[in-house]
């Protein structure tokens, strides 16, 4: 049952992604008994998935998964990490936010009879991050064709605020609308208290390089690191829960949240530093490539114990380019 609860990547660099479907792993081997009590699994691509965790809850009646992976190969390889644990049904996909490493998987569970379900705002989002995303990756980067680069995500159950997904097991999964955007332009979190555990999709990125492109509005990314911060302070409400994160360790709530805070403030004072150093022109002309290039190996060096340095070398291209457009709103960038 539903119980709604009425509330509200750079030129710089050479792409390393490869399209083959890759080799990606879960947390553990074999075919299981049903659970006594509900478990939470995770499911891990590699590079070629942006080393995108999924989650999937097995309640022993039901599975919910939240986030569908990059392309349908490795969300049918997240399928069969599901069966070597489980023959329940799969009920629900749950998308984090709108990022095509949450959707793009979608119609592979829809085949199979779930149903994806997502907040209004990261619907109605969908459409545009697939449009910029599928022209980057098809004409930019040319890791794609038109004809082999996944089809659109559909959503079957929207919702505004909170809703409950009431399981047949008795297990609730309770999703919650952010205030604030995080990494993207809308972030759904999923709680799960029998288990003290919170799914927070990308807007945490433990012990591991953040995703700096911003959500993309209107055709162009948005970066904003203070909303970042501000949604990440929303997180207070859940405790010292155990977060489930879109990439890194899962690691307790009182050690995830300041973390990132620093993370993220540090990230932005190393991009601002930068931007003084050269200019804002530096960052907005046609040698932009080279100095985000060069703010990134700076992040790096800052946190030489943070896993996935491709990240920021990536989508840095976004956050520096707003800093910059701050400074210099009268010129425009340079394209991508």
């Amino acid at each position: 049952m539903l119980t709604p609860i009425a509330r509200k990547p750079s030129l710089a660099i050479t792409l390393t992604l490869l399209l083959a479907p890759l080799a990606a792993c879960g947390d553990n081997d074999g075919p299981a008994q049903p659970p006594a009590e509900p478990v939470l699994h995770t499911f891990t691509s590699d590079q070629n998935g942006f080393d995108t965790h999924s989650y999937y809850l097995d309640t022993g009646a039901e599975v919910v998964v939240f986030d569908a992976q990059f392309t349908p190969a490795l969300a049918q390889a997240l399928v069969d990490d599901i069966r070597a644990h489980t023959d329940a049904p799969i009920r629900y996909l749950v998308i984090t936010h709108p990022n095509p490493d949450k959707f793009n998987g979608a119609p592979v569970f829809q085949a199979l009879g779930a149903k994806v379900v997502a907040s209004e705002a990261t619907a109605a989002a969908i459409a545009g991050v697939h449009a910029y995303k599928r022209n980057f990756f098809v004409n930019v980067a040319g890791m794609f064709t038109e004809e082999t680069y996944p089809a659109q995500a559909r959503v079957d159950l929207t919702f505004a605020g909170e809703l409950t997904l009431d399981l047949d097991a008795g297990t609730e999964v309770r999703l919650r609308v952010l205030d604030n955007p995080g990494v993207s332009s809308t972030q759904t979190v999923a709680s799960i208290p029998a288990l003290d555990a919170i799914v927070v999709g990308d807007l945490i990125h433990h012990q591991a390089h953040a995703w700096l492109e911003g959500g993309i509005v209107e055709g162009a990314p948005r970066p904003d690191l203070a909303s970042w911060r501000a949604a990440l302070d929303e997180l207070a409400v859940f405790g010292n829960a155990t977060v489930y994160a879109g990439r890194g360790a899962l690691t307790a709530l009182d050690e995830a949240l300041p973390a990132q805070q620093a993370y993220l403030a540090q990230v932005e004072d190393i991009t601002r530093a930068y931007i003084a150093e050269h200019g804002a022109d530096a960052l907005l002309g046609s040698d932009a490539a080279a100095h985000q290039a060069a703010i990134s190996e700076r992040i790096a060096a800052a946190y030489p114990d943070h896993a996935l340095p491709y990240m920021t070398q990536f989508s840095i291209y976004g956050l520096a380019t707003a800093l910059a457009s701050e400074i210099a709103p009268e010129r425009q960038p340079a394209s991508r």
